[in-house]
């Protein structure tokens, strides 16, 4: 059973950058894939970013494409999700999410087995 832990939310302005990550325990980080979603109260979890169990392949909404990179660090079971130009549409609840199966689609929230709780993420004008 995995665990997972993010850190690293808050509150910045718009234009500002702002890294969060979650560190995982309790199972062997490297074999599963990684995702981040984030869901506004009341909305469905959308997907942001995953990484593949490698860190060779990764994905983007289209949305923060260009303005966010996600990357893992095996060693410290712990992936990032580092984010720049931040718009106040970015505002959301954060969560993490691994993926033991490995395959499918990885923007897809029903592909993940094991989920954060996530952080809060605060962006104003």
């Amino acid at each position: 059973q995995v665990q997972l832990v993010e850190s690293g939310g808050g509150s910045v302005q718009a234009g500002d950058s702002l890294r969060v990550s979650c560190t995982a325990s309790g199972g062997t980080f490297s074999t599963y894939a990684m995702g981040w979603f984030r869901a506004v109260s009341g909305e469905e979890r959308e997907f942001v970013a995953s990484i593949s169990r490698s860190g060779n392949t990764v994905y983007y909404a289209d949305s923060v494409k260009g303005r966010f990179t996600i990357s893992r660090e095996d060693a410290k079971n712990t992936v990032t999700l580092q984010m720049d130009s931040l718009k106040i549409e970015d505002t959301a609840v954060y969560y993490c999410a691994a993926d033991r199966e490995n395959h499918g689609n990885p923007r897809r929230s029903y592909m993940y087995q094991y989920w954060g709780q996530g952080t809060q993420v605060t962006v104003s004008s």
